[in-house]
């Protein structure tokens, strides 16, 4: 169920803060943020913890889980910054938000490996466009639960390729490890790249703190 989605989305920093990765973020200070009554604000910082790896450039792309209320000031806050955004589905008074970089999402997606598995669940198009409007078909067709969701979605989040079909093929059970997604292949590289995204989050958060808007900390 999306929902589910929601829920994991949501509580994601938190638990990887509780971990005890490589993040200094204090559990205290992130709930305090979320539930600020400032919704301007508390969206800024939303879109900071949980983009931070795209904001500051380690990513092509992730996704977040946002308010009805708070959808009209995506643009506002995106704009200049080179990230666009679209809505993949809404349920529960959320809307399911892709952020994206559009040249390097696109040419990341024409990896003839990527390419090849996207073909197997129906992206047969070439442009950034029809691709995204299958994604958001799919996940839309899982909230309403004619489908199982569409773990590809893994790809467009920088997933590594052999990780997505690990999940895939394990039903997500028996990783080696989890972290920012479950790993089955290759866990040094993937305990690096999870340093990298904890250091941008805590390196994005900061600067926030500090005053810095969000067109100023995307790099």
């Amino acid at each position: 169920m999306y929902d589910k989605l929601v829920n994991v989305n949501d509580n994601q920093n938190q638990n990887q803060t509780r971990k005890g990765g490589n993040s200094k973020m204090p559990v205290e200070v992130v709930a305090c943020m979320l539930a600020d009554k400032n919704s301007w604000k508390r969206l800024q910082f939303q879109l900071i913890l949980q983009c931070a790896p795209l904001f500051k450039g380690y990513k092509v792309a992730c996704i977040t889980n946002v308010r009805r209320e708070d959808m009209r000031n995506m643009h506002l806050l995106l704009n200049g910054t080179g990230i666009c955004y679209r809505a993949l589905t809404f349920c529960r008074d959320k809307y399911l938000v892709l952020l994206y970089r559009p040249a390097q999402l696109k040419t990341y997606l024409k990896q003839p490996e990527v390419k090849t598995f996207l073909a197997d669940y129906g992206y047969e198009e070439n442009s950034l466009e029809k691709v995204l409007e299958r994604l958001s078909l799919r996940v839309r067709e899982h909230s309403k639960n004619e489908i199982e969701f569409p773990h590809e979605i893994g790809i467009f989040l920088n997933y590594p390729l052999e990780d997505v079909r690990g999940f895939i093929e394990h039903k997500g059970q028996d990783s080696l490890f989890c972290g920012y997604w479950k790993v089955y292949h290759d866990p040094e590289k993937a305990k690096l790249t999870f340093w990298t995204y904890d250091k941008a989050k805590d390196c994005a958060v900061n600067e926030f703190l500090a005053g810095k808007t969000i067109r100023e900390i995307v790099a």
